[in-house]
């Protein structure tokens, strides 16, 4: 559950989201997360992780939790 807290924090730092609105089946959509959001979370998550997230490893992604799954994965 840590990589979603974490991911939380730099969702409402980039976004100005309120913390209740992030959960896990948030879709980027109701995060008001653009491509450039994203990018920037991306970004953010693989200096905080220490883990590298492949281009093509963010197509399909559509909820906060999908990328948490993914996250989870790369830290193994």
């Amino acid at each position: 559950i840590m990589v979603f807290e974490k991911l939380r924090e730099l969702i409402c730092d980039i976004t100005g989201a309120d913390e209740d609105d992030v959960t896990l089946e948030a879709t980027f959509d109701d995060l008001n997360l653009d491509s450039l959001d994203l990018v920037e979370l991306v970004m953010a998550a693989e200096e905080e992780f220490d883990v590298h997230v492949e281009d093509d490893a963010l197509e399909g992604l559509e909820t906060l939790g999908d990328v948490v799954d993914l996250i989870t994965d790369l830290i193994g």
